[in-house]
């Protein structure tokens, strides 16, 4: 398996929160001692942070299931649970993360950036913070909630200021090797990059990152040769260095046509990815004119080149020849191009409460005295409550009916034996609506028990 992989998709699970505990503090001569169950851990969230030390997403390809730790459960004596430790995944600076369907979440830039990906459970409460006036000593807890789940898509692109786009073997993997500390993989015979490299490139004071993409053939953003492999890795560069092979010897092959066909990929990659390279600055270097032929090539059409507005630099990464020029004609290109970039404003959150009035659910009739009530809260009580134990029921119906949830099914028709369904149509839980059964009125009986509910 190649160690370099700038696109995987991941599956996330959050880690669930612990179970509350349900217990009563029992000592010699104390015959009163209270409840003193303790809360359950919040389960670790799964986070991505950006590391500029990776430079490939190969580790989730292989192993794209990660899970946080879940949070364990409250005991008594008041002891809360442990909360489950936070899963931090490291990955490279400049990766785009999307859902399945392309919805973008995030677009992960600059060392030590982090986005919680998916939140952990929270931990249930135990009875010791369920007592009330009302229930003194509970005889139930709450259950930990479950840690949220997410399949995502994560996509590299590059972080360079100069992209290299030529064909292959027109010489950029030499070009980047001479111009800076990079040293791909180079080789005397046809033969073409397989991975994005990266060099820093020092023009004066001024400093930059140039990408050595791999080589495009006319069809790649029809999917021919690597297609559209590695050309999202010039998406950011803010300057372009069409890198042309003035020593080929296939027939049908000129710099002027090479010229042509990149652009006309470039272009077709750009409406097929949305994004317009046609406003990036470009430059030209005619390479191998240490071979005479070469040389008298790139002499002659130069000034077709630069009549169509292409800033046009003869140079050769085997001999060294003209690259301190061009490294000064691209530095003043990114120095350019920083200076025009816009000033990026600190993120902002907007905060806006819902209204004294709103709603926290709905309740939808199904027909036939069947009703479905949506909403996060009821939702997530429901999820919380162990249904094992008539106690923690009972206490559920009093959540839901000071929410409204009874008198909202009222006034949508509802009546007596109505089916009652709380949660979406893939995991609903069924009541029967018993007109009956005062919410309100103090619950008796033993621990765990509930007269109300017969």
């Amino acid at each position: 398996m190649p160690d370099f992989v700038d696109e995987a998709v991941l599956h996330v699970k959050a880690g669930n929160g612990g179970h509350g505990c349900a217990s009563v503090h029992r000592e010699k001569f104390k015959p009163l001692g209270g409840p003193d169950g303790g809360n359950g851990g919040r389960g670790g969230d799964i986070v991505l942070e950006v590391d500029t030390q990776s430079a490939t997403l190969l580790d989730y390809r292989r192993r794209p299931h990660r899970s946080a730790q879940n949070g364990t459960p409250g005991q008594g004596g008041h002891r809360a649970g442990a909360n489950g430790e936070d899963l931090v995944l490291s990955v490279p600076d400049g990766t785009v993360v999307t859902r399945l369907d392309g919805e973008v979440i995030a677009d992960l830039v600059g060392h030590g950036t982090r986005l919680v990906l998916a939140q952990g459970g929270n931990g249930g409460l135990g009875n010791a913070a369920l007592a009330s006036k009302k229930r003194k000593a509970p005889g139930f807890a709450l259950k930990g909630e479950e840690g949220e789940g997410l399949d995502v898509r994560l996509e590299m692109k590059t972080i360079a200021d100069v992209g290299l786009v030529g064909f292959p073997s027109a010489g950029k993997s030499s070009l980047i090797a001479s111009m800076s500390a990079a040293r791909p993989k180079i080789a005397d015979y046809p033969f073409t990059t397989l991975i994005p490299n990266l060099g820093v490139v020092e023009a004066g004071a001024i400093q930059y990152v140039i990408a050595d993409v791999p080589g495009l053939i006319p069809g790649a953003s029809d999917g021919k040769g690597l297609g559209l492999e590695f050309l999202r890795h010039i998406e950011r560069c803010s300057t372009l260095l069409h890198v042309l092979d003035c020593a080929t010897y296939e027939s049908g092959r000129d710099p002027l046509s090479d010229l042509e066909a990149l652009e006309a990929e470039l272009a077709a990659y750009g409406e097929q990815a949305g994004v317009d390279l046609s406003d990036r600055p470009r430059v030209v270097a005619l390479n191998k004119v240490d071979v005479p032929e070469a040389r008298e090539l790139a002499e002659l059409v130069r000034p077709m080149l630069e009549e169509r507005g292409y800033k046009v630099m003869e140079v050769s990464a085997a001999s060294r020849e003209g690259l301190r020029e061009l490294s000064y004609v691209l530095g003043e290109q990114v120095a350019a191009a920083r200076k025009s970039a816009p000033v990026t404003e600190p993120t902002r959150i907007v905060l806006r409460p819902k209204l004294i009035g709103d709603t926290p659910f709905e309740v939808v009739p199904l027909g036939d005295n069947v009703f479905r009530v949506r909403g996060d809260k009821p939702a997530r009580w429901v999820r919380q409550t162990d249904f094992s134990n008539d106690e923690a029921v009972g206490y559920l119906a009093e959540r839901l009916n000071r929410l409204g949830i009874e008198e909202a099914l009222a006034k949508a028709g509802a009546t007596e034996g109505a089916e009652v369904r709380i949660g979406t149509e893939e995991d609903s839980v069924v009541f029967d609506w018993d007109t009956s059964v005062d919410a309100e009125a103090v619950p008796s009986g033993p621990r765990g028990t509930d007269a109300r509910l017969g």
